[in-house]
């Protein structure tokens, strides 16, 4: 069994509670008023785990085609179109960024623990694939969700992205699961790209924080 993990697994943070938490610890204590204004500027921008900016500027445009493969990149992605907001805030971009890293500026969905819980139990492995320029590891970790997933397939680790076939042959070679009797279960396209590896897929809407996000379909799916 396959996921992904932004949208499917886990959702990143409220906007406004972003950017209240990563001012914060730039020294920066706003209003709401002015951190729902700024949250807005900043995802219209582009934020990790957030809706496609409508406008990459030039000088990023290497390091956008490339966020999901190097680290270095993805870091120089989302901070550089952070700093395109102007928000009177020394050091924001970076915080922001950084809330990322860690589980605080995630929510895992509340339906990812007993799906993946009553997965492990039947005996079925799981393998977390995603397109990201960071280790979400630590993440699973902090959630007690480490010891459900038994293989992170990571594209900036393994050199390929979603819908490249070749990235869920990876993930499926990781938990020793032939591919045709392999299913992926995601939220976008990508990956449902799954289908060109031979595996099944199953795209699910993604949720906003904290809402269910209709994972427990995959339990029926796979008789459990």
């Amino acid at each position: 069994m396959l996921f992904d993990f932004h949208g499917t697994l886990a959702q990143v943070e409220e906007p406004v509670s972003w950017v209240l938490a990563a001012a914060a610890t730039c020294g920066a204590e706003l209003d709401r008023g002015r951190a729902t204004a700024l949250a807005d500027r900043l995802v219209m921008a582009g934020r990790a785990g957030g809706p496609l900016p409508h406008r990459v500027p030039p000088h990023l445009s290497e390091h956008w085609a490339d966020r999901d493969l190097y680290e270095h990149s993805h870091r120089a992605a989302y901070t550089g179109l952070a700093e395109t907001v102007d928000a009177g805030v020394e050091g924001l971009a970076d915080a922001l960024y950084d809330r990322l890293l860690g589980p605080q500026g995630w929510l895992p969905y509340p339906d990812t623990e007993p799906t993946l819980r009553t997965l492990h139990d039947a005996g079925i492995r799981v393998a977390v694939v995603s397109n990201i320029g960071f280790d979400i590891r630590p993440h699973f970790a902090a959630w007690g969700l480490d010891a459900l997933v038994d293989a992170f397939v990571l594209s900036y680790e393994v050199g390929r992205c979603k819908p490249d076939p070749a990235i869920f042959l990876r993930a499926c070679g990781m938990v020793g699961a032939d591919p045709e009797r392999s299913l992926m279960v995601g939220d976008s396209p990508a990956d449902a790209g799954a289908v060109r590896a031979g595996c099944a897929a199953l795209v699910l809407p993604a949720a906003e924080p904290g809402h269910t996000n209709g994972l427990d379909a995959t339990l029926a799916l796979t008789g459990c």
